[in-house]
């Protein structure tokens, strides 16, 4: 069962912190390759959302969100995880294991002139470990002002892989 998950090895980012802000576990039928598919899927997609501005005149506006995905690389670094990625990425990838990845969350809103302003992300830090059938997710937030809260990237994530599931 050892020689399972050394493959994954270089996958898991030394840095992770040893307690995250959320965990949440799940029953789960698929494997960690499907996961990685479908965080690539996650890579790209955007949304909006009402938040104050990043100016000092604390008004709603109505921002946009888009994210980004990266997996580890040799537990030090991070590298893209979409479709021009994914078969790269998919060769050292075992059916159960732990791999981390790191979600980038880009925010712009509309000013008066209708220009896109972006301002200050957030980033967030998500392992997934898949053992017997049992994927536990652990997010924790690591730059920005926390515009989305770390059970809402969660939530994204289950979301993509049940759209994704196999019926």
């Amino acid at each position: 069962m050892r020689g399972l998950y050394r493959n994954n090895m270089k996958r898991i980012f030394h840095q992770f912190p040893p307690e995250p802000e959320l965990e949440r576990k799940y029953n789960f039928r698929a494997d960690l390759p499907f996961i990685v598919r479908s965080m690539a899927g996650i890579n790209g997609q955007f949304g909006t959302f009402i938040t104050d501005s990043p100016d000092m005149k604390a008004r709603p506006v109505h921002a946009k969100r888009s994210i980004t995905v990266e997996i580890v690389e040799r537990s030090v670094n991070f590298s893209p995880l979409d479709d021009d990625t994914l078969k790269s990425v998919m060769k050292d990838v075992t059916g159960e294991g732990t791999i981390d990845f790191r979600v980038i969350l880009k925010y712009s809103f509309l000013d008066e002139n209708f220009d896109r302003v972006p301002f200050k992300g957030d980033s967030f830090l998500v392992r997934t470990r898949l053992d017997s059938g049992i994927l536990t997710m652990n997010v924790h937030h690591i730059d920005g002002m926390g515009r989305t809260e770390s059970g809402r990237i969660a939530d994204t994530i289950v979301d993509e892989i049940i759209k994704n599931a196999p019926r």
